[in-house]
């Protein structure tokens, strides 16, 4: 086993007795998300032998690209989550994070053109990812470093809107562009999907054992729903004979604003782009604790031996 003195210098020792791990379970019905969990857990099994665990909180603004927003920043929502992770070395770690956020948009906060269609959405975000972080100073003797990131992850989505009675109307099982329907090659999207995480920030050292990081991560997506928009309308007698009159009432709004047109759009007119790909962000501080000696291996006060978990 290696572990680090004050000082970052590497010592071997042997740990008799004592087993290294780490359970991390996501408590959903959902088999992407089992899979990835597992291999999480695999992962960072291995690395415990070697490395000291860290255990940290994130806070932050969630915020989504895509087909109802033209400005980035503009309809910002809260994002928490919690993260275990393991300084490998003093400019490499690895760490898995559980993430909870809400993403928005709505054409009313667009331009003209675009608030005439009068379409929005919402959609919780829960997502599990597995991320490196390299450092470009050697924290065990610097107080502060730039870091890049980037890895992996699987997140869980359900965009929804609201009647004019305020009840929440799911989106997906509409198939407000035909998704799904007899005579349209689109299927319906999937809830619960990958993404690449990637990004930047600056880690500062607050104490031998805390530590902070000002985060900015994008999330490319597979996917262009997310906002439930991605390429034309279909056709209305279509949508209320498989889905009916709900189907239609939210695939085009236009007709609720002012200014709008009261007639649907003629089907294969353009809804949305389907050019590129949504994707949501995340900015924000974390705070991570290095687990002291005798709790954690490694680390600059360890003894390389891990804890049990």
């Amino acid at each position: 086993m290696v572990g680090r003195g004050k000082k970052g210098k590497e010592r071997a020792g042997v740990c008799p007795g004592v087993k290294s791990g780490l359970i991390f379970v996501f408590t959903r019905q959902i088999k992407p998300m089992r899979r990835f969990s597992a291999l999480v857990l695999a992962l960072f099994t291995g690395a415990s032998a070697f490395s000291q665990t860290e255990i940290g909180v994130f806070a932050g603004i969630a915020n989504y690209q895509g087909d109802l927003v033209d400005k980035v920043f503009q309809t910002p929502r809260a994002a928490f989550g919690l993260t275990v992770g393991y300084q490998v070395s003093s400019r490499f770690n690895l760490r898995a994070g559980l993430t909870f956020a809400r993403v928005a948009g709505a054409d009313s906060m667009n331009k003209k053109d675009l608030r005439l269609r009068n379409l929005s959405f919402q959609s919780p975000i829960t997502e599990l990812s597995l991320i490196g972080e390299f450092n470009t100073f050697d924290l065990d003797q610097k107080k502060w470093s730039p870091y890049v990131f980037a890895g992996l992850a699987v997140y869980h989505y359900n965009p929804y809107t609201f009647d004019a009675g305020g009840n929440k109307i799911f989106l997906r099982d509409l198939s407000t562009e035909g998704q799904g329907i007899n005579g349209y090659n689109i299927k319906p999207y999937a809830l619960t999907q990958l993404a690449i995480p990637f990004g930047a920030g600056v880690k500062f050292n607050l104490s031998d054992n805390v530590r902070l990081r000002v985060e900015a991560g994008l999330r490319k997506l597979f996917t262009d729903y997310l906002d439930d928009v991605s390429g034309n309308y279909a056709d209305p007698s279509d949508l209320l004979a498989a889905r009916g009159q709900q189907s239609v009432d939210f695939s085009y709004r236009g007709d609720d604003v002012p200014g709008g047109s009261p007639a649907y759009p003629a089907k294969g007119s353009q809804r949305g782009s389907p050019k590129y790909k949504d994707y949501y962000y995340f900015t924000g501080v974390h705070l991570t604790f290095l687990l002291p000696e005798g709790n954690g291996g490694g680390g600059k006060r360890g003894t390389g031996c891990p804890s049990v978990f």
